[in-house]
């Protein structure tokens, strides 16, 4: 066998050559299982994060309401605390004017000793003063409070120049004189007042209602009767006072008439000579008598007495009238009658002015009316 016929036989029986298998990705797209789908995985975290910051914002919301609510309640409380001091400051100094009231009007008083009883007063008084001075009020209210100080320093300073005015005036024989300084020392005290309702109380009560705070604020009233202010009022207390120095007896024509009784809240006037004056017995029954200086000379403690004769016990009310100028008329109401336990009867309403020294015509002093109670419409 020659050399070239081996090679054909060798190239024939070769065995094909061998390739590598590949490995094939497997399509999603067939119908092969899928792998289960995730939501985004920031999702979570934010929406706790959302309901976080709302808390916070909520909280803090609440935290400045509260806040709020704390510091009104403790300014409300201060501007109370105030009005309670200030009060019982006015409540003093009015009661000091009652006393002056009576003093001035207190029959049989000496000079010495009203000189030493009004020293009492403006020593009291300027107690009041210092007590007023060291009182904090809060901001809205230091100017009105200043005011407060210069009401109560014209009343103490009316005092003190009250007694002098007296001590000057005993020895004058010019009585009209004596009493117009008087009445001019008196004119501090009802300026007083004045000073206290308009620049005071007025714009403290706008101040509290602007800001919507419910506190009360105080009035105070020292002088109770105008004409202690004036040298009519004043001059026959002068005389007075000097009279009871030397022990003088009354002189000229004294004397008070009752002029009319009325029944309140009606505001039905009562009449002597009818059968029957029919009143309805309110809660808020009350009996309002006028009655007028008849005589010459000014009247002090002027009693008047009202007097229901219900059986099986009467009612009895008493009033004064601290003073009453000649030729004047004044007027005092009885509250708090009390219980009236007969109705559909007549009862005898009785009515009467006491007699004051000197006095000596008294058919005008007292008056009965009969009365019928009723009982309130239901």
């Amino acid at each position: 066998m020659s050399e070239r016929g081996s090679d054909i036989d060798f190239d024939f029986f070769d065995e094909p050559k061998t390739e590598e298998a590949t490995p094939r990705l497997r399509s999603t797209r067939g119908g092969g299982p899928r792998r289960p789908r995730r939501g985004p995985q920031g999702l979570t975290p934010t929406l706790r994060l959302v309901g976080l910051v709302a808390f916070a914002i909520l909280l803090v919301v609440l935290l400045v309401f509260w806040a709020q609510s704390c510091r009104s309640d403790s300014k409300e409380s201060a501007y109370r605390e105030y009005m309670d001091d200030v009060r019982q400051i006015a409540r003093q100094s009015d009661g000091l004017g009652v006393e002056l009231t009576q003093q001035l009007t207190t029959p049989g008083t000496k000079p010495a000793e009203l000189l030493e009883r009004l020293n009492g007063l403006e020593q009291r008084q300027r107690q009041g003063l210092v007590q007023a001075r060291e009182l904090t009020p809060p901001g809205p209210l230091r100017v009105p409070h200043g005011h407060v100080v210069d009401a109560l320093q014209l009343r103490a300073s009316g005092l003190g120049l009250l007694g002098d005015a007296f001590g000057k005036t005993s020895g004058r024989r010019d009585v009209q004189q004596g009493g117009a300084l008087l009445a001019e020392q008196v004119q501090r005290l009802l300026t007083s007042d004045v000073i206290w309702e308009d620049l005071f109380r007025r714009p403290a009560v706008a101040e509290l209602r602007r800001q919507g705070i419910g506190a009360e604020v105080p009035a105070s009233t020292f002088l109770r009767n105008d004409d202690l202010a004036t040298s009519r009022g004043m001059t026959p207390i002068l005389n007075r006072i000097r009279g009871a120095s030397t022990g003088g007896t009354p002189t000229g024509k004294h004397g008070n008439g009752l002029v009319s009784v009325r029944a309140l809240p009606e505001g039905k006037a009562l009449q002597t000579d009818t059968d029957q004056n029919t009143v309805t017995a309110t809660p808020e029954l009350a009996f309002e008598a006028t009655i007028e200086n008849s005589g010459e000379s000014q009247e002090v403690q002027v009693v008047v007495r009202l007097e229901i004769r219900q059986p099986p016990r009467p009612i009895v009310r008493r009033q004064v009238v601290p003073l009453i100028n000649a030729g004047e008329q004044a007027t005092v109401v009885f509250r708090d009658i009390g219980r009236v336990v007969r109705f559909g009867e007549r009862i005898p309403v009785r009515v009467r002015v006491l007699a004051v020294r000197g006095e000596k015509v008294l058919t005008n002093n007292a008056a009965e009316y009969p009365v019928v109670f009723t009982l309130p419409a239901p």
